[in-house]
């Protein structure tokens, strides 16, 4: 089974994003590369149980294992060895990045208590769009007895443009809800 936001991007919005950026050619019409979800799990670096307890629930929303991320070099300042767990990623790219994103925005940012919409100012010059949420419970996936700690995560798009500005009108006519205001691309 297709990802309903690939049918959605193939159907409608790739040719309405040639029609209005004016490109002539259909490859330069902006695309999704890839998502990377990550959780920087510094609070976590002793407790190995809780550093898994997010990697699974990373995994369970993402729909993909993740990976737990570890320090390359030590810091004394901030009591880190080389070796100790600080994080944890996830790259998704095709159907499970399609599949992501379509939940992300249908289902997930929905139930975010009073959302006004994802901030513009997310984009870093190259076409890829980063922003945070404040916690894994907004996803239908997670249950709430099996999170051991409430945390974040960051997300980011990469798509296969380097305008921010064709970054903004792929990410908006995905759907994805941003608030009012200029944008900076």
């Amino acid at each position: 089974m297709a990802a309903r936001l690939k049918e959605r991007f193939n159907a409608e919005i790739a040719p309405a994003l040639q029609a209005d950026l004016g490109i002539k050619n259909v490859m330069q019409i902006p695309k999704l590369e890839k998502v990377i979800i990550s959780v920087g799990a510094g609070f976590a670096m002793k407790d190995t149980k809780l550093i898994q307890n997010i990697a699974d629930t990373i995994s369970t929303i993402a729909g993909q294992r993740a990976a737990v991320v570890v320090a390359k070099k030590s810091v004394a300042g901030f009591k880190v060895r080389e070796g100790m767990p600080v994080g944890v990623r996830v790259t998704l790219r095709g159907e499970n990045m399609y599949n992501f994103v379509d939940k992300l925005i249908s289902i997930a940012l929905p139930r975010v208590k009073d959302f006004r919409g994802i901030k513009r100012n997310g984009f870093d010059g190259r076409g890829n769009f980063n922003f945070g949420l404040t916690e894994q419970l907004i996803f239908p996936e997670v249950e709430y007895d099996s999170v051991m700690q409430v945390h974040g995560m960051n997300i980011t798009i990469v798509t296969s443009t380097d305008s921010d500005t064709e970054a903004f009108a792929l990410l908006e006519k995905c759907g994805l809800p941003f608030s009012k205001g200029s944008t900076n691309g």
